[in-house]
């Protein structure tokens, strides 16, 4: 690398994002490969009447989230990658790093769920292809993997327009879908399915075994807070990630419910992914699969630049502030922080490599993905109701403090919820990833000439390894599995 591209890369501004742009991106983002799954992931845990407790606490819980995320846009303006910035505001630089950590990885599992879940339904006409972790699947997606590298390097409103064009395009179908399966909804299957089967168990575990996919695919709702750097205006930040959040949420929701209407719940809970395919075929025949199809390979596609853009955004922007290794902080001269992006592809591709020795590559990247979130939503929430409770920032500007410590509440207890929910596998699995990227904060701290822990924050740590050293135990006595 020249002088003049290190010269060129310190000076080059953020670039700069509409409100429009910016909800596209929380919409692009929510609006991946999780919609197409929904229906066999709900026919596997409850009925009619547990989906619509679930999708009701989802729904209320995510838009309190998405609350925090705008009342903190706007209170700490200052803040940039929200998810991260949060974290370490509130709770010191340690919880901050590990927080950015589990954000980064949770969108780059998301990324290999995208290459799993494109190359599954491929692998419906190509058999060679399996169930996406065959040998083909994982070289094709690791040829995909790189070519976006390559295309997302090349700018980030190159990028951006892409995906407000595509997040378009994509909806089309889902809409589409709701509509075709309402023209032939049977209402007595429709009844049959209310309360059930008998393998769901009691109504509370039906919901509970919901929330994981739930939390998936409502991930983006911070979206453009993770991006607020870009923002034109602050306030945008805020309005994005509640207007993207109400945008989808009725989708969602419908996509769900309908379902019912056409199949008994124990042959949608039997379908290849996407279930979504098998439904609209049973409606309305085979063509209905392959238009499913493909509108989830241009949702994927289009959901897979957003996903790109905020975990390497995150790593970019934890090393500004000097949590990250400073190689993390470069960015070249259309404001693509690449090192941060090359970081995320290397790890995605590790991570499809492993896909091969997985029993079920699908589910795993799907529940771990969501899983990995959940400490980060967590502090987030709990960072907004410190804010209120201490009144920082309240003191010069009271007005809505009763709303914003409602919100507060709300949003905390549904991510301690979520957490429960999750169970013991996911959150140790997450300890993996967690206990061994330390280093990474170990290598910031020596480049700074700092004592490198603290005794609080070696407090964290020991819970960190000994998490990773029980998720490994577990692995290999057959406690759990991937």
């Amino acid at each position: 690398m020249t002088q003049t591209d290190v010269a060129a890369q310190q000076q080059a501004p953020a670039a700069k994002l509409s409100m429009l742009t910016m909800t596209g991106m929380v919409v692009g983002s929510m609006v991946g490969a999780g919609v197409f799954t929904l229906p066999r992931r709900f026919a596997q845990e409850t009925g009619v009447a547990g989906s619509l407790i679930a999708w009701t606490i989802a729904g209320v819980g995510m838009l309190m989230l998405a609350f925090v995320f705008q009342t903190l846009a706007n209170r700490k303006p200052e803040l940039d990658a929200g998810v991260y910035a949060y974290a370490k505001a509130g709770f010191g630089q340690f919880l901050g790093f590990y927080s950015a950590i589990g954000y980064w990885a949770s969108a780059s599992m998301g990324l290999v769920f995208y290459w799993v879940f494109i190359m599954s339904t491929v692998g419906a006409v190509v058999p060679a292809l399996g169930e996406g972790d065959s040998l083909l699947a994982i070289g094709i997606s690791s040829v995909g993997l790189w070519g976006f590298f390559l295309l997302i390097r090349r700018g980030i409103k190159e990028a951006a327009v892409i995906n407000r064009i595509v997040t378009i395009a994509k909806i089309v179908p889902i809409v589409v879908f709701i509509l075709l399966c309402l023209f032939v909804l049977k209402p007595q299957v429709f009844a049959e399915n209310w309360g059930g089967a008998d393998y769901a168990g009691s109504l509370f575990d039906q919901v509970t075994g919901t929330m994981l996919v739930t939390v998936f695919v409502f991930l983006g709702v911070e979206g453009a807070s993770v991006y607020s750097r870009h923002a034109k205006r602050r306030a945008d930040v805020g309005r994005a990630t509640v207007l993207g959040f109400l945008s989808v949420f009725a989708i969602f929701a419908s996509v769900t419910i309908v379902s019912y209407g056409i199949l008994p719940m124990g042959q949608i809970a039997e379908l290849r992914q996407p279930s979504m395919g098998g439904v609209l075929a049973a409606a309305v025949g085979p063509w209905g699969a392959w238009f499913v199809s493909i509108g989830l390979i241009v949702s994927v596609l289009g959901a897979y630049l957003a996903w790109s853009l905020m975990a390497a955004e995150v790593l970019f922007v934890a090393a500004k502030d000097d949590d990250m290794p400073r190689f993390l902080s470069r960015s070249n001269r259309s404001d693509v922080p690449v090192p941060a992006l090359l970081t995320t592809a290397i790890f995605v591709q590790v991570v499809l490599i492993i896909t091969y020795f997985s029993h079920d590559a699908f589910n795993l990247a799907l529940d771990l993905t969501s899983a990995l979130t959940l400490i980060p939503f967590f502090l987030v929430a709990c960072y907004a109701m410190k804010l209120v409770l201490t009144r920082e920032t309240y003191r010069d500007a009271p007005r809505g403090w009763g709303r914003e410590l409602t919100v507060g509440i709300l949003a905390t207890i549904y991510t301690a919820y979520l957490i429960f929910a999750a169970g013991l596998t996911f959150v140790l699995l997450s300890f993996i990833i967690y206990a061994p990227a330390t280093v990474l904060f170990v290598m910031a701290r020596r480049e700074q000439g700092r004592r490198v822990f603290t005794g609080r924050e070696y407090v964290i740590l020991a819970v960190a390894v000994v998490g990773a050293v029980a998720a490994v135990v577990a692995l290999v006595v057959g406690w759990i599995h991937i």
